[in-house]
């Protein structure tokens, strides 16, 4: 399996649309390289989701704008919600309808834009 090391540096690959989505045993065996994300189902499908807490807006308006510049770099965007002190990052591959190996890469490399 992908080490965390080759997810930090990963590069997002493009995904086709019926491309196969992780399985419950892949997702399982890459949990440990994410261990503070949650995987949440809405209407069936899987997403990857982790709440940052920062000590006021502007601190979090910053780490939205590192987690956009990324999702541009990589060409694959997640939801994001702001608010104060507060950033919801969720992951998903849209054209497959749930998660992808992009997704966990993401992952791992949105917590690398903490200081």
């Amino acid at each position: 399996m992908t080490e965390t090391n080759n997810l930090i540096t990963q590069k997002c690959v493009p995904c086709e649309k019926g491309a196969p989505a992780l399985t419950d045993d892949q997702l399982a065996a890459l949990k440990p390289q994410i261990p503070d994300w949650n995987i949440i189902e809405i209407d069936g499908i899987k997403k990857l989701q982790k709440v940052y807490k920062f000590e006021d807006f502007k601190q979090a308006l910053a780490f939205t704008n590192k987690v956009g510049e990324l999702a541009e770099a990589q060409d694959h965007h997640p939801t994001i919600t702001l608010d104060w002190g507060r950033v919801k990052v969720s992951w998903v591959t849209h054209k497959i309808h749930g998660l992808h190996l992009n997704d966990v890469t993401m992952a791992v490399q949105t917590d690398k834009l903490l200081p």
